[in-house]
């Protein structure tokens, strides 16, 4: 194992718990290998952590113990997994929710891999070329602590990397697999590229829409993907979903979420459009909606525009707010781990103050449960998002 000098400034915050590596840490990062396991020593050579080199956006690598008697070795990551079961211990007894995240990251103590647990199934996603040299390794320890699974599925999330999709080992899933949330069902395909149909970071809001804020209203859902939003409202007693995404496939996999749960997919809209496209057509047309979601990528590039969060979201609660009745909900909701809470609900309430309408916010939601986080790395509980109602007059 190589043994790597950090900088006082990196050695402080380790100690702490912040479990990420950057390049400036490093005394001398030419000696930075990707895929090793490091000993990281202070200036005075003494331990500081284990950890090992993956790179993944700004991150040189991730603490993985502070405990100089660990051996990284396939029983410390079985640790880790009987550890994260253990936690989870309540989603599993739980019939109504068959699908949601088993290890989540640094959250669990591994920088750079989640996986996610579908009815049986388990999707790894592998972020970093460093922590996939690791794979088999750490697979044959998930399987020591975890040996009930079905079957083993893997998403490759780094530059390069030898495939975005594949099955592992075990069962294969039936194409598409039906799972449940709340008791809502959802069809998930765990083989297509990096997503599989349902971001399960978004339960609890869904749950809410079904419960509390779906009946009786019309609703807008953009960014619609595959129309996940708009069957938990319309399972919660909405009118009418409008659902607008531009990728071909959304509608195919719109139509399916609707008539897994036995509802007649005639009855809503889905649209294969750009959403301001859209937008502009609802104000025209003077549309009005009693719930409107705004859920969109990160990043997005279209034949007309590019979209980013940081730099667009308040135009785009703008165009929304004229389109949102009186006393309606608007759900606003990003992803962006480099956005923090405070920039988002600020961009947010700008849009209201510069259309000059009048909301209040109704209630907020991060991470759910079982997507564990560190909460010495801020930037990891990267859900954020805010539910406004406009005022009615």
């Amino acid at each position: 194992m190589n043994v790597l000098k950090i900088k006082e400034l990196a050695t402080n915050r380790i100690k702490n718990g912040f479990p990420v590596l950057e390049e400036l840490d490093f005394v001398n990062k030419d000696y930075l290998v990707e895929g090793d396991f490091v000993k990281l020593v202070d200036k005075h050579n003494k331990f500081v952590a284990y950890g090992y080199i993956g790179n993944e956006r700004k991150t040189a690598g991730y603490v993985l113990s502070l405990d100089e008697s660990d051996d990284l070795d396939y029983a410390f990551f079985d640790r880790r997994f009987r550890i994260a079961r253990d936690k989870r211990t309540a989603f599993y007894a739980d019939d109504k929710t068959t699908a949601f995240r088993f290890f989540n990251g640094d959250g669990d103590g591994i920088g750079g891999l989640t996986i996610d647990y579908y009815e049986g199934y388990y999707v790894f996603s592998w972020y970093s070329a460093g922590i996939y040299m690791h794979r088999d390794m750490i697979i044959k320890a998930f399987k020591v602590a975890v040996p009930d699974f079905k079957g083993i599925y893997e998403k490759c999330r780094y530059p390069d990397s030898p495939h975005k999709s594949r099955f592992v080992e075990g069962k294969m899933a039936e194409e598409p697999l039906v799972i449940s949330e709340n008791g809502i069902h959802y069809n998930v395909y765990l083989n297509e590229g990096w997503m599989t149909g349902l971001f399960l970071d978004q339960r609890n809001v869904r749950n809410k829409i079904m419960e509390e804020w779906g009946l009786g209203r019309t609703v807008l859902n953009a960014f619609s993907y595959t129309g996940a939003f708009s069957v938990a409202a319309a399972m919660g007693g909405a009118v009418k979903t409008v659902n607008v995404d531009v990728a071909n496939r959304s509608k195919e996999r719109t139509i399916e979420q609707f008539e897994v749960n036995g509802l007649d997919s005639d009855q809503h809209e889905i649209r294969v459009m750009d959403v301001f496209s859209y937008l502009d057509y609802a104000k025209k047309h003077k549309l009005q909606f009693d719930l409107i979601v705004l859920d969109p990528p990160t990043f997005a590039r279209t034949k007309k525009r590019t979209f980013s969060v940081d730099k667009d979201y308040t135009e785009l609660v703008k165009d929304a707010v004229q389109v949102l009745a009186p006393g309606g909900l608007i759900i606003t909701s990003t992803n962006a781990w480099n956005v923090s809470r405070d920039d988002f609900f600020d961009s947010v309430n700008l849009a209201f103050e510069e259309m000059d309408v009048d909301a209040y916010l109704v209630d907020e939601f991060r991470l759910p449960e079982d997507f564990a986080v560190n909460k010495q790395h801020p930037e990891s509980d990267y859900l954020k998002v805010f539910v406004l109602e406009r005022a009615k007059s």
